[in-house]
């Protein structure tokens, strides 16, 4: 079975900026993601523990690397500034790669 290289980009942020992100992705002609509430503490202190708009997302998308870029820019161009966010990006193998456009 062979494994095509793609990107695992992964966003990490207060649920204040979900919509924000996923309005990019969307653009971005983003159509898969994956998301789920995650508690957590760091600079910001323990989030994830009170408020609805207390709480934390984690996003993970599997893209092309050119696309990945894209939104990663933009996201950190609009976003950085006003929310308290987090991305990372790894290196994956996947098999259907034709899912992943």
């Amino acid at each position: 079975m062979k494994l095509y290289d793609a990107k695992l980009l992964t966003i990490i942020c207060e649920i204040l900026a979900q919509k924000n992100v996923i309005d990019i992705l969307h653009k971005h002609d983003v159509s898969g993601y994956t998301f789920y509430e995650v508690k957590g503490d760091g600079t910001k202190g323990i989030r994830g523990q009170g408020l609805q708009n207390e709480k934390n997302i984690k996003i993970e998308i599997i893209l092309q690397e050119a696309k990945m870029l894209d939104i990663l820019e933009e996201i950190a161009r609009t976003l950085f500034s006003n929310y308290a966010i987090v991305t990372h990006v790894s290196d994956i193998g996947i098999v259907r790669i034709e899912k992943f456009s």
